[in-house]
């Protein structure tokens, strides 16, 4: 007797019972039908050999991959293959639905299926009934999908092991969702607990450094790589009657032991258990094989990632500086925060480099030092091995004593040698530049010797929380010129004021341009009146969330550029009673040479900063068009440079606006009639007409210009 044919009594009762057998043997391709099957199928009511292709013509195309699915797992797991199939008819209308039971057995040698099966037609529920826990009913294929869908995306996104396992708890099977699970892993021969949910801290315990050797399921399965499915109480009592007590205490009814396989290599085990009986239908196996697959790849890809980050936090550790000791009348804060991408260490860096001798030291004997920090093009392993020879070349030519504009430079044709051909394994194609900010600054006196390539401008916070984008001389990032000069730009810090140096990636990331990430920026500076390190800590928070130092963990995963910023704060002095604190005054100074007439606009823009919440707005414009009119007329009639001074003191509401303009030219300002080039001239009558008091000094050698504004005397704008 054909092996797909049953016994006469067995093919009657199932006749008797509108069940149908089939026969399907995947080495010749070839589907045996009876009677009953063949009807069900919608073919003649006859018994049938039909080739696989016709056969599958007569199957949904969805259903059909499925049945291809639920046997390959049936065959992994030695269990019944159970599968829903909607029969089509030859114009593609569903006619019915089957179920059809079948015991797969797999021929290693020929590579090929044999299934023995049934088909009984059954009857989908109509819309709104309750699909239960164990039944697959009607929209259960599409919240499946629906679910998988999702949770796939979901462990795809998570990026470190503790998200993983908040997705794994927060997944909602179709129909059956679990009340508690836990995730094993393996250390040698011993069990660990990667994770849990739905029970308390500590409950993990006796499950914790198991031998794989015990009689628990989760070891079972990690020695096995099988699945073990326990749908009763009593089915977990019986088949591991030494370690059913550690799991009584739960009061759970079904559980499921599923391996965490990645590349044929099973790394762990996953376990779910629910509160009710669940049968673990064939269905109900395919959702939970496919999830345990999923959590298996992100738990390794977050395994992965969280191995690179601690290398690449010791590396970055190694590569970025301590900010050294103490320095008496001036505190130091640095936050460095990598790119979420890759290697986590990009071309970012900050550095504070002790300067060698000099004649200007504190009592303590602190001398002058360097705060250093730029940004070398990219974010790869090129980039930051070219910042580490960048900074550790910048601290020789520091330490040979070189003035802030020669370190620049050297640096810059050091660079440019580095990235154009002296290096024999270097991608010709593969140039880069580097911006930086270097500040030679001497403790006693607060003066800072500023010379810029190319890098974002530094910023000063005053005592009173004014924030002012310092605009310094600057030349070419380093590396494009080696010939490139590097001007300096002197500016004092006065007690109680902060200097702000950051990389563009503390600006310019969360979508915002360099404009709009300025504002922000500068927000935080007025808005924090504590200590530096808080300071620190409010501008990284605000651009990604909490940081440490150095930031790794989720929020280093979603950076655009990496951060460097550098903060130092002038201590203030209190002239020997910490009660007394000197009154704020808010002061810029700015040279405005004859070669550089584009920077009377920047003295605008400056003046404006400084003003920012002056309580009359006429006053502001009037103090810049005054300020146009003196700075133009020393441009225009004298053959020197002009240096603007601007300060303003006392109380909100009653302060004392002076601008003075000194220059070396002897020629004084003189009022000119009406009608009298009447283009030009006319500084002194706007002088007399919008200030409160003016003056002009001669100074000797040279005379200042100067005028004032008293805020009481304007009108408050509302």
């Amino acid at each position: 007797m054909h092996s797909g044919e049953p016994l006469p009594a067995v093919g009657e009762v199932l006749t008797a019972l509108a069940t149908g057998l089939w026969h399907w043997d995947t080495a010749t391709e070839l589907v045996t039908v009876d009677t009953e099957a063949a009807r069900l199928l919608g073919l003649p009511a006859e018994r049938a050999t039909l080739t696989e292709a016709q056969a599958r013509a007569r199957l949904h195309p969805v259903d059909w991959n499925e049945i291809i699915s639920v046997v390959g797992l049936a065959v992994a797991e030695d269990t019944l293959a159970e599968v829903r199939i909607r029969i089509m008819d030859e114009r593609g209308r569903v006619i019915r639905t089957v179920r059809s039971r079948s015991k797969p057995s797999y021929d290693a040698n020929k590579k090929s299926f044999q299934l023995i099966g049934t088909l009984q037609e059954v009857t989908e529920p109509t819309p709104g009934t309750p699909a239960g826990r164990t039944a697959v009913t009607g929209d259960w294929r599409r919240s499946r999908e629906a679910f998988l869908l999702d949770a796939g995306r979901a462990l795809a996104e998570a990026r470190s092991t503790a998200e993983v396992l908040r997705v794994a708890a927060g997944l909602s099977m179709p129909g059956f969702s679990p009340d508690g699970l836990a995730v094993f892993g393996v250390e040698g021969d011993r069990l660990t607990i990667i994770g849990h949910h739905g029970q308390q801290p500590g409950d993990e315990s006796p499950f914790s450094h198991m031998s794989l050797e015990t009689d628990y399921p989760a070891a079972e399965v990690v020695r096995t790589g099988r699945a073990v499915y326990l749908s009763s109480p009593e089915a977990y009592r019986s088949r591991y009657p030494v370690t059913w007590p550690l799991a009584q205490r739960f009061d759970r009814q079904s559980w499921a032991f599923l391996p965490l396989t990645v590349a044929g290599r099973t790394m762990g085990a996953w376990m779910a258990g629910f509160a009710y009986p669940v049968a673990f239908t064939p269905d109900e196996r395919s959702v939970l094989t496919t999830v345990a697959r999923m959590l298996a790849q992100a738990l390794s890809r977050a395994g992965l990632a969280e191995s690179e980050r601690e290398l690449t936090d010791g590396l970055q550790r190694s590569m970025l500086p301590t900010l050294g000791p103490e320095i008496p009348g001036m505190t130091v804060a640095a936050r460095y925060v990598p790119t979420g991408g890759g290697l986590q260490v990009g071309g970012d860096w900050y550095d504070m480099i002790p300067l060698p001798g000099g004649t200007s030291r504190t009592k303590s004997g602190a001398g002058r030092f360097a705060l250093v920090i730029g940004d070398v093009q990219g974010h790869d392993v090129r980039a930051a091995g070219l910042m580490g020879q960048l900074r550790i070349a910048l601290r020789a030519y520091a330490s040979e004593g070189h003035r802030p504009d020669a370190v620049l430079s050297r640096a810059s044709r050091f660079l440019n040698g580095m990235t154009n051909g002296s290096d024999e394994d270097a991608d010709p194609t593969d140039t880069r530049f580097a911006t930086c900010l270097y500040v030679e600054v001497d403790p006693a006196t607060g003066v800072l010797e500023v010379a810029r390539a190319g890098h974002p401008e530094p910023a000063i916070r005053l005592t009173d929380g004014t924030v002012l984008a310092r605009r310094t001389d600057g030349g070419l990032p380093l590396g494009i010129d080696p010939d490139a000069d590097y001007p300096t730009t002197r500016i004092v810090l006065q007690p109680g004021e902060t200097l702000m140096l950051c990389t563009d990636g503390l600006i310019e990331t969360g979508g915002h341009d360099f404009e709009t990430g300025w504002k922000r920026i500068r927000t935080i500076l007025e808005a924090h009146d504590d200590g530096l390190e808080e300071l620190a800590d409010a501008l990284v928070q605000a651009v990604h969330g909490p940081s440490s130092h150095h930031t790794t963990g989720p929020f280093a995963d979603r950076r655009e550029d990496d951060i460097a910023v550098l903060l130092l704060r002038r201590q203030k002095e209190t002239d020997g009673d910490p009660t007394l604190a000197r009154p704020a005054v808010r002061r810029t100074m700015l040279s405005v040479a004859q070669a550089e007439p584009e920077r009377v606009a920047v003295a605008r823009q400056q003046l404006r900063e400084l003003l920012h919440d002056w309580s009359s707005a006429d006053q502001i414009d009037s103090a810049v068009l005054l300020l146009s009119e003196m700075l133009t007329n020393v441009l225009v009639h004298t053959d020197a440079d002009a240096l603007l001074l601007v300060e303003v003191r006392g109380e909100a509401g009653e302060r004392r606006l002076r601008i003075e303009v000194t220059d070396t030219s002897d020629d004084l300002p003189h009022k000119r009639r009406p009608g009298e080039l009447a283009s030009s001239g006319r500084g002194l009558m706007l002088i007399e007409l919008l200030a409160d008091t003016w003056g002009v000094d001669p100074r000797g050698e040279g005379k200042s210009i100067w005028f004032e504004l008293h805020e009481s005397s304007g009108e408050v704008s509302g």
